[in-house]
């Protein structure tokens, strides 16, 4: 009779660790669908900001996000935000970049350092 609970005990164990395995498997199809998805907006991305943007623009707005990330991920959003709504005719140039970056640069902040 103690032989019993020993099997039902280590049945259930087998059991528990099935399904620890097939959920992990389940999120990992999941991690790799979901990352092949994030390549695909990426590269719509691109495209968009290719079409959309001259060689000089580009070459700034990689610079931005080179020194800000944070900034330049904005930036591009805007445009492509823009693009997609319609209200871009014809191509970024390097001039438009640089005052669609004026626009939204966030304020610098100025320190007044006064001496007594």
């Amino acid at each position: 009779m103690s032989e019993r609970p020993d099997d039902d005990r280590l049945e259930e164990l087998r059991e528990q660790k099935m399904e620890e395995l097939q959920e992990r498997a389940e999120s990992q199809q999941g991690g790799e669908a979901q990352e092949a998805a994030q390549q695909q907006a990426e590269a719509q991305k691109k495209a968009v900001l290719r079409k959309h943007l001259t060689d000089d623009a580009r070459k700034r707005l990689n610079t931005v996000k080179m020194s800000k990330p944070q900034f330049g991920e904005q930036v591009e959003r805007q445009v492509i935000t823009l693009a997609r709504s319609g209200r871009i005719q014809g191509k970024i140039d390097d001039d438009k970049m640089k005052q669609l970056l004026k626009e939204l640069k966030p304020d610098s902040k100025s320190f007044d350092i006064q001496r007594r």
